[in-house]
């Protein structure tokens, strides 16, 4: 097992480090292959010259690309030190650079959004992966009957409709109709009770999507697996149908349904982008957006690496749990 987990870790240093040098090099590269000088974005387009290279040469923007990325890696290990020589700025490590338009640590105002992005995204996860994965079990085991119809047309609409029209709908009647939730989000440390309110919504709404897909998924993997020969030989032995489905269908049902549930949670907690832009939280996906807008380069790249990480982390995960449900894959 350990073995195991050091090479998915020495897998995931790796693909870190791709991912950021492939981020690095859409963000600082393919700005200057279109004739557009990042240098500008910090002192405006109608600065002089003077300036601009002032603040070309204290970015370290004058320097070869493979140094401004080996730049970049030490300050987000050991901090960085911006210099015009007489001028000298220190970013703490770990150092996402400057923020085009505010002049502020990227970092910081990262670190701002994750505690709403990783909100939203743990409770909801919780709700489709516990409901998702139990209305397709119910469903596979009730095939073809009423319910088991029931349960995939409404999982049908809920991967049909866009969480943006669930979102403004369920917000239009419940928030604004009848009142029975907040719309405004409350930090855990301050109001837990209010933080709860607040978010169950969201949960909710963003859980319908995702728990459509699973109950889907669910359904069609444990139909399959029961038509596996070792689940006919289980039964032919006398196991009970509980221990059947229990101990041995959904050994194998749960692998693929880990498989998604890492890429969603990862790429949530890198910012559920409509959901926040939706429900009006200023998470990562808000953050995002609001960058895009303005051109704020350093704070879109501080995003996406902060997306990748918790994707390539979430992978990781679901690795380690792929040794515990089946001991098989450690051998791969």
């Amino acid at each position: 097992m350990l073995v195991y987990f050091i090479r998915r870790l020495v897998n995931v240093v790796a693909m870190l480090l791709v991912v950021s040098a492939v981020t690095f090099g859409i963000f600082f590269m393919v700005p200057k292959l279109t004739g557009t000088d990042p240098a500008l974005y910090y002192v405006g387009k109608i600065a002089d010259k003077v300036a601009v290279e002032g603040v070309r040469h204290k970015m370290g923007l004058d320097k070869p690309i493979i140094e401004q990325f080996y730049l970049f890696l030490k300050g987000l290990f050991v901090g960085r030190d911006y210099s015009t020589g007489t001028d000298i700025t220190h970013c703490a490590a770990p150092c996402f650079g400057y923020s085009f338009k505010t002049e502020q640590e990227v970092w910081p105002v990262l670190l701002d959004r994750l505690g709403v992005t990783a909100s939203l995204a743990a409770g909801a996860s919780v709700l489709w992966l516990v409901f998702g994965t139990a209305t397709g079990v119910v469903s596979a085991l009730k095939r073809r009957t009423l319910l088991d119809r029931f349960t995939m047309t409404t999982a049908l609409a809920g991967v049909s409709l866009p969480i943006y029209f669930t979102g403004m709908l369920a917000s239009a009647i419940f928030v604004y109709q009848l009142g029975w939730f907040p719309h405004d989000y409350v930090d855990l440390g301050k109001d837990p009770v209010a933080w709860f309110q607040n978010l169950l919504l969201p949960w909710i709404t963003l859980a319908f999507l995702y728990a459509a897909t699973y109950a889907r998924l669910t359904r069609a993997t444990l139909l399959e697996v029961l038509g596996e020969d070792y689940i006919r030989t289980a039964r032919a032995k006398g196991l009970g149908e509980r221990t059947v489905i229990g101990k041995h269908a959904m050994r194998s049902t749960l692998t693929p349904i880990l498989t998604v549930f890492g890429m969603d949670l990862g790429g949530l907690i890198g910012g559920a982008v409509l959901t926040e832009t939706t429900f009006n939280f200023r998470g990562l996906g808000y953050e995002a957006v609001s960058s895009i807008a303005s051109s704020d380069l350093p704070v879109i790249m501080g995003v996406t690496l902060f997306a990748g990480f918790f994707i390539i982390l979430a992978n990781l995960l679901v690795d380690v749990l792929y040794a515990v449900v089946d001991p098989r894959v450690r051998l791969s």
